[in-house]
C-alpha cells in the first residue's frame, strides 16, 4: 500500500509539473512526453495523453522482457494514470504559459518539480514508461546511474525538439534533461543515505544493547587499542537511519556523555535490513 501511495504521489507530481509548465512552454524534455509535445506542435487537435499512452504501449513489452511482471504492472499502471492525469488537466484546465515571457523559469521549475515525480517512482521500482524503461535498462547492464542513464536515452529527443522547433528550444530542452537526470540521480541517493556510526566507550554493552532492543539494529564489534593509554577497546559500529542516529545520540547523553563516537554520511547501504539490488 506505501508503495502504490508513494507511485501515485510521484505520478501527479509529474503531471502537474508538465501540465503548468513544461507543455505550454513547448519544452520537450525527452521521455515520450518530450515525443507528445512534438506531434502536439504538428497536430494541434490531437490529445497529448493519447499520443503519450499509445507511445508507451511499445516500450512496456521490452520492460516485461528484462523486468518481470511486477515491473511492467506498475509500470503500465503508472504511464496510463499519467496520461490520463495530463490529459484530465487538459480537459479541465487549459494549460496556460504562467511565465510567457520566461521560458528559464519554466524550464527549472517544471523539470525540477517532475524530477521529484521521477525519482519516487523509481525508487519504488516502477518508471512512468517511454524512456525511464530504456534507461533502467541501461542501468540493468551497466554501472551508469539511473539519471544518468535517462540523460542518454533523451538526449536525442532534445535534437528532435531542436529541428521541430528552433535550435533555442532544443538547447533548453538538452538544459532540461541534464536537470532532470541530476535531480534525479541527487533525490534517489538522499532516499538512500544513511548514518555510520563508530563509537568508543567504556559502557559499550549497554550501548549495544539499546541499539539491539530499542532501535533494532545489529553492531559489530571492533578491537581496538588506545595508542595513549594503551589500553584494549571495544569500538561499536553500526549502521542506521537518520532518525535512529538521533535517538542514539540523544540517549548517548544518558549512558555515556563522555563517550568518542564518529559520524559518518553514506550514500548507500546494500544488505540484510536495509537496500536491495534492486535499481
Amino acid at each position: 500500500m506505501k508503495k502504490f501511495f508513494i507511485i501515485n504521489i510521484g505520478i501527479l507530481i509529474i503531471a502537474l509539473s508538465q501540465h503548468l509548465f513544461l507543455i505550454p512552454s513547448n519544452l520537450a524534455i525527452g521521455g515520450v512526453t518530450g515525443i507528445g509535445i512534438i506531434i502536439k506542435n504538428s497536430l494541434p487537435e490531437i490529445n497529448i495523453g493519447i499520443v503519450i499512452l499509445l507511445l508507451n504501449i511499445i516500450l512496456l513489452i521490452a520492460g516485461y522482457i528484462f523486468f518481470g511482471k511486477e515491473f511492467t504492472g506498475y509500470t503500465i499502471y503508472a504511464s496510463v494514470a499519467l496520461s490520463a492525469e495530463i490529459g484530465l488537466l487538459e480537459t479541465i484546465y487549459r494549460a496556460r504559459d504562467f511565465f510567457p515571457d520566461d521560458i528559464i523559469i519554466n524550464l527549472i521549475f517544471g523539470i525540477f518539480i517532475q524530477a521529484v515525480g521521477m525519482a519516487f517512482i523509481f525508487y519504488e521500482g516502477a518508471s512512468t514508461g517511454g524512456t525511464d524503461i530504456i534507461a533502467k535498462i541501461i542501468n540493468k547492464f551497466t554501472s551508469i546511474e539511473l539519471g544518468k542513464s535517462l540523460l542518454l536515452a533523451d538526449f536525442i529527443i532534445s535534437i528532435w525538439a531542436g529541428i521541430a522547433f528552433s535550435p533555442k528550444l532544443g538547447m533548453y530542452a538538452f538544459l532540461g534533461v541534464l536537470i532532470n537526470g541530476i535531480v534525479i540521480d541527487k533525490i534517489i541517493a538522499g532516499f538512500s543515505t544513511k548514518v555510520e556510526c563508530q563509537i568508543i566507550s567504556d559502557n559499550y554493552k549497554e550501548i549495544v544493547k539499546y541499539i539491539d532492543i530499542e532501535l533494532e539494529r545489529g553492531s559489530t564489534y571492533i578491537k581496538g587499542v588506545g595508542t595513549y593509554s594503551g589500553l584494549d577497546k571495544n569500538i561499536v559500529k553500526v549502521v542506521l537511519s537518520r532518525r535512529q542516529y538521533i535517538n542514539l545520540r540523544r540517549k548517548m547523553r544518558e549512558l555515556d556523555p563522555d563517550a568518542f563516537i564518529t559520524v559518518h554520511y553514506v550514500h548507500e547501504v546494500i544488505g540484510e535490513g536495509f537496500g536491495r539490488y534492486n535499481i
